[in-house]
């Protein structure tokens, strides 16, 4: 089944928020193997200008996966998810993510093509805080292998 081109343009309602906390944090920057101080300790943080502990720049992706599924999960979409092969993904930060932010998501479907037997779902996170500052835009590329209409 071809992924349905009507999605193109179509956005999603916001996430609910998402509190982001120093737990948080400095698990995801233990999982990435992120070193920097600026991720553990308020000290550190602040001695780089930050106000409070900063996430990894990758951290957004805590938020964004999941935020996708309200349109990667609509039937209507066409998109097997088992057939899904991560192809790209960019984050565009105007500040870090940091302690005490809640943050919620709105996904775009930006694009859908084809290449191939494959489709190509390109999808844009915006993520602000709950007050409307924007703090990055997370696009993601997803192909669908095989599903492209023959």
């Amino acid at each position: 089944m071809a992924l349905n081109p009507a999605f193109v343009g179509r956005t999603f309602p916001a996430t609910a928020p998402y509190l982001v906390s120093r737990e948080k944090i400095r698990e995801f920057a233990d999982a990435v193997g992120e070193p920097s101080p600026a991720c553990r300790d308020l000290a550190a943080a602040r001695a780089l200008g930050h106000p409070a502990i900063v996430a990894p720049p990758t951290f957004p992706v805590v938020l964004t996966i999941p935020a996708q599924r309200a349109a990667t999960a609509d039937p209507a979409l066409g998109l097997d998810y088992s057939r899904v092969v991560h192809g790209a993904q960019h984050i565009a930060s105007d500040r870090a993510v940091r302690d005490g932010d809640e943050l919620v998501v709105v996904v775009h479907v930006d694009g859908i093509r084809a290449s191939g037997a494959n489709g190509i779902l390109s999808l844009r996170s915006d993520v602000s805080t709950v007050d409307g500052e924007r703090v990055c835009v997370v696009r993601a590329t997803l192909f669908a292998r095989g599903t492209a209409a023959a």
